[in-house]
């Protein structure tokens, strides 16, 4: 597929709307909005790569309350007829046909491939994916289970939701610290991932989430490249590809946004 002179296809990842209470997750759900307004211009196509939210089930006739304002804007950019693409995470697998239905987005649960101006994009938020973190997988596999969710959904609503409200707040506080690390490529399982793809096809970018730490790696002599989005926590970067190159930028809140550079391309401090 061809870009429109001037369109591009922006990609972001990791809001974690619900979290850490309903007060901080506000400022970032309007600061959201505001940057899907801004992009709106020139935008081709959005793509949230998982964990839009810390907490999502649908229950046959009640979800999650909050998130009306990046609800309603996501119905009304794809109402203008912007395709947006929308991964499932680790925290909200449990988004079924409720918002593909009210917000118009095309929902992912698996990496997949997209080409544009000859470059071969391979997208999906991350988790579970290269060597390692058996547990998890298990996890993610029971969570993935069809009676699991429906055994869930018989809980109420109010004990169902805090639960796993509790749980997604344990697994932050467990797991947030080592995310914040770059410990290098050989260290970073996507990086394995990446390699092993490359090993049976061509890809030009990987772009992934999850991992809430911007990085751009070099994959192979051939030029691909592995980014991490990061997240809207912390770094609030995005990327961005024009047609020609796909690079970092972070969102300033109103100011014009600038480059961003990855947590591994930084110089190493004195």
């Amino acid at each position: 597929m061809e870009l429109p002179a001037g369109k591009k296809i922006y990609f972001v990842s990791d809001l974690h709307l619900g979290a850490p209470n309903q007060a901080e997750s506000l400022l970032r759900e309007k600061r959201f909005v505001r940057w899907l307004e801004q992009i709106r211009t020139d935008a081709a196509a959005l793509f949230i790569v998982g964990d839009l939210f810390d907490f999502w089930f649908e229950y046959r006739h009640a979800v999650p309350r909050g998130h009306v304002r990046v609800l309603g804007k996501l119905a009304e950019l794809t109402d203008s007829g912007l395709p947006v693409h929308l991964f499932t995470g680790n925290h909200d697998m449990w988004i079924f046909d409720y918002l593909p239905r009210e917000t118009g987005v095309q929902l992912h649960r698996e990496p997949r491939e997209w080409s544009w101006n000859g470059r071969r994009f391979h997208i999906g938020h991350g988790d579970g994916l290269g060597p390692g973190d058996h547990g998890y997988k298990f996890i993610k596999r029971v969570f993935a289970n069809p009676f699991l969710q429906w055994s869930f959904a018989r809980l109420h609503p109010n004990f169902g939701i805090g639960l796993a409200d509790f749980f997604s707040r344990r697994s932050r506080a467990q797991t947030g610290g080592n995310d914040a690390i770059f410990h290098g490529e050989e260290a970073e399982w996507l990086v394995h991932y990446c390699r092993d793809v490359l090993r049976h096809q061509a890809v030009d970018y990987f772009l992934f989430g999850h991992r809430h730490l911007p990085l751009d790696i070099e994959l192979e002599k051939s030029g691909a490249r592995y980014l991490n989005l990061g997240d809207w926590i912390q770094y609030f970067t995005y990327a961005v590809f024009d047609g020609q190159e796909l690079r970092l930028w972070q969102d300033q809140d109103g100011a014009p946004p600038r480059p961003y550079t990855a947590v591994n391309q930084r110089e190493p401090a004195s």
